[in-house]
């Protein structure tokens, strides 16, 4: 908007007070952006300029954030043009500029739970205070979650007497209050409804979960059965900031190419903390948010730098710890079958006071602040989370094995996949009479070496005719000689397997829709073990989800050579 003495004249509205956001860091700026526009909806009265101060060390993305949601923005040294009521951000490091007005500084996670680095000198300071020299002035309000947190400042910080507003935390309202949405966020993320969502979060810094094991997330999927879990990854602003997202991608790549959900930044990490089945964390803000919201948890790194006697204090006192270098999946299993719904409860309430009251509580400050009275309106209420976009590409390559055991009725193939790209960091079994092992692709795989490799190819899209799944395998098995498999799924629930040596088989599933990996899995194993394929009944044993019944008929040959 415009600004300076004669900024009236350029402007369209007119309002009676003026708040200036500062916003500092991607991580404090998205947290004001994200509970202002429910305190300030239809109020022509207020009118908010954004400043931008570049001076933090995680400065980088802050514009681009700006900008995306349509702030104007105004450059810091710009602030001695204005004239503000009030000052809001959610940095207690802001360079506030001299004046008057008051400065309400807004937590940007919980509490004040974290020694980080001091930008202003080489020691370490208490994270999410305000320096002492802006507490003298009496301008600064601090807002909490809880009234423990203001115990606390008054033990560390006398300077704070008086000077904190308990509000609550809009951010954990909100995750509550989504709850009746996990389906609909899952269904977005791409996991289906027999899958766990496994969602790791790392905090920054050297002693958080990446920091401390930089390899855990290509190690989870090269554990866990595709077919049975995804992987979700939370990863705090500051890393993106300070490494760039090009790095955090390329570290990241054999995880990204095995599935992974690689959350955004900003706003997208909500909807999958709610969707999440079990949360692998550390002293970071999300882990205490996923406990208190009852996720069953497994730290796996917590750092020194975590403050005694705090919530995410206590947290490590009664959370599991997983350790990385174990049974990842045995680990997991575990944890959510011993979680309970009140483990973390004591936790919660330490943390969050006034639940589901922060929007109404923190606008009565705001308005009282500015020195306006407070809208007509009802009081603002926490608003369900949107849906997020797709983080993730399908996997497109799989490590896969079979597993052959013969009854009376009918012989029982038990599939399990693991994303091939990850599967350096697994254990390979060896194979036996009764175990197989194959690398299986889709037709859309990119990595040329991998495909050429593969016994088994999938078409990942359906054919609409015999005719074309029939011709799309031909096509394959001449153009890939290393190839033994081809299959296509065919629209009406069969899906057709050829065979090097031109025998075509029919495979039909019962339940719900699987991709053609999945007879085409059954077909290798039986042809392994030297079952028949003509006319036999297969239990497919899809890991430890479900058994379908597979009926399977040879058609006529394809034509060879």
């Amino acid at each position: 908007m415009p600004v300076g003495h004669d900024a009236h004249r350029w402007s369209t509205f007119h309002g009676e007070r003026t708040l200036v956001v500062a916003a500092r860091t991607v991580t404090s700026t998205v947290r004001v952006l994200e509970a202002l526009p429910a305190l300030l909806r239809g109020d022509s009265r207020v009118t908010v300029v954004f400043a931008y101060d570049s001076t933090s060390a995680f400065n980088a993305g802050v514009l681009d954030l700006l900008h995306a949601a349509g702030c104007r923005v105004a450059p810091w040294e710009q602030l001695g043009h204005i004239t503000p009521d009030l000052i809001l951000s959610a940095s207690e490091n802001i360079d506030v500029p001299e004046g008057d007005c008051p400065v309400l500084v807004l937590p940007h996670g919980v509490g004040f739970q974290k020694l980080v680095p001091d930008s202003r000198s080489p020691r370490d300071r208490l994270s999410g205070v305000v320096p002492d020299s802006l507490l003298e002035t009496g301008r600064a309000w601090m807002a909490v979650s809880h009234p423990v947190q203001e115990e606390q400042l008054l033990a560390t910080h006398p300077k704070a007497a008086g000077r904190t507003l308990l509000v609550g935390d809009p951010c954990f309202d909100e995750l509550v209050g989504s709850r009746p949405r996990r389906k609909a966020y899952r269904e977005a993320l791409g996991v289906a409804e027999h899958q766990r969502l496994v969602v790791v979060s790392s905090t920054w810094g050297s002693t958080s979960l990446l920091g401390s094991h930089p390899d855990l997330l290509p190690r989870l999927l090269a554990q866990l059965p595709c077919d049975e879990y995804r992987v979700g990854a939370i990863i705090h602003p500051n890393v993106w900031s300070a490494h760039g997202a090009w790095q955090l991608r390329t570290l990241q790549t054999a995880a990204l190419e095995a599935g992974l959900l690689l959350m955004p930044a900003v706003h997208a990490w909500r909807p999958a903390l709610v969707a999440a089945d079990v949360l692998v964390g550390d002293h970071g803000s999300v882990t205490l948010y996923g406990a208190a919201a009852g996720t069953p948890l497994l730290l796996a790194a917590f750092g020194g730098e975590a403050v005694p006697g705090t919530a995410v204090h206590d947290l490590a006192a009664v959370a599991p710890r997983l350790d990385p270098g174990g049974d990842l999946l045995q680990q997991l299993e575990e944890v959510v079958r011993e979680h309970t719904s009140e483990r973390y409860t004591a936790v919660a309430e330490r943390a969050f006071a006034e639940p589901g009251h922060a929007l109404a509580r923190l606008r009565t400050a705001l308005y009282r602040l500015l020195e306006l009275p407070e809208p007509s309106s009802p009081p603002p209420s926490p608003l369900a989370l949107p849906v997020p976009d797709p983080p993730g590409a399908p996997v497109s390559s799989w490590q896969v094995t079979t597993g052959v055991t013969e009854d009376s009725e009918a012989p029982t193939v038990t599939v399990l996949r693991y994303a091939a790209a990850a599967f350096a960091h697994g254990t390979a079994r060896p194979e036996s009479a009764t175990f197989f092992t194959h690398l299986a692709c889709a037709d859309d795989e990119r990595d040329l070496r991998l495909a050429e490799s593969a016994s088994v190819i999938v078409q990942r899209r359906s054919s609409s005719t015999s005719v074309g799944a029939l011709r799309w395998i031909e096509d394959t098995l001449g153009r890939l000689p290393g190839c033994l498999l081809a299959a296509s799924a065919v629209r009406g629930g069969v899906c057709l397997v050829g065979l090097r040596d031109g025998r075509v088989v029919e495979a039909a599933v019962t339940g719900p829709a699987t991709d053609p990996g999945m007879p085409a899995a059954v077909v290798y194993a039986c042809l392994r073990a030297g079952f028949p394929l003509d006319d036999a009944h297969v239990t497919l044993r899809i890991g430890g989800m479900r058994d379908e019944d597979v009926v399977l008929r040879l058609r006529p040959a394809l034509p060879i050579g």
